[in-house]
């Protein structure tokens, strides 16, 4: 979940590449900010990706993580049946049915503004029920689950680490439920190592698991993003 960028609808590109020229944008301080306000505003203003989120119709910056992993990896093929995990605000959602996935379906404790092309649902992707109704919309079981879920950051590196990575862990017993063999898996996570014994499942479930950084992360954000492909099935 990620700051919003874009109200469009249809995003006018399907390239990475923007330009980054422009004056850098001071704001004069207010009585009605905090510092921290005042230094997020100032860093969206001055931010290249969120520019070019604006002017080519994504919803967030985020998208641009997920078409750089794409061109890295090669995973988004047209015809593939995806599921949105913590799809607000709908960046990650926009960039797949924009690589002509068949079937898109989010799902988010938030609300989301309609998407075309994509099933938008509110609710917890924990709950059982929800999984029979994603499987129904996507018309049997997906081929990609991706998550670019993270929790509110305490400023505590080991407890947000350890944050992170139960929410990934819940992300990937849902995903070990829902792919079809030869599926992908794609999470974020923090930078200081997976933690154990869910490295381990990813080993055992997929055939190739990988880690990388987006040029579209911030240099000083230690996120990092775990790509699992070809999905075994659920280890015993």
């Amino acid at each position: 979940m990620d700051e919003k960028s874009a109200n469009s609808n249809s995003p006018k590109k399907k390239t990475s590449r923007f330009s980054t020229a422009g004056l850098t944008v001071k704001l004069k301080k207010s009585h009605g900010r905090s510092t921290s306000q005042q230094r997020w505003l100032t860093r969206q203003l001055n931010d290249p990706y969120v520019r070019a989120a604006q002017q080519q119709g994504w919803r967030s910056r985020a998208a641009f993580k997920l078409i750089e992993l794409d061109e890295k990896f090669k995973f988004l093929r047209p015809g593939l049946k995806v599921v949105d995990l913590g799809a607000a605000p709908g960046g990650w959602s926009q960039v797949a049915v924009f690589r002509k996935a068949t079937k898109v379906v989010g799902i988010d404790l938030l609300a989301v503004d309609p998407i075309p092309g994509a099933e938008i649902i509110q609710g917890d992707f924990t709950d059982p029920e929800n999984m029979d109704i994603l499987i129904n919309k996507l018309g049997g079981k997906a081929d990609l689950v991706m998550s670019d879920m993270a929790p509110n950051t305490t400023g505590h590196a080991a407890t947000d680490h350890i944050r992170i990575i139960d929410l990934t862990k819940d992300a990937l017993i849902f995903a070990l439920d829902i792919l079809n063999l030869q599926g992908i898996f794609i999470a974020k996570v923090f930078q200081g190592g997976s933690e154990k014994e869910m490295l381990d499942t990813l080993k055992k479930s997929f055939k190739v698991v990988k880690h990388a950084k987006p040029p579209a992360s911030r240099k000083e954000s230690k996120e990092l993003y775990v790509i699992a492909t070809g999905f075994k099935g659920k280890p015993e």
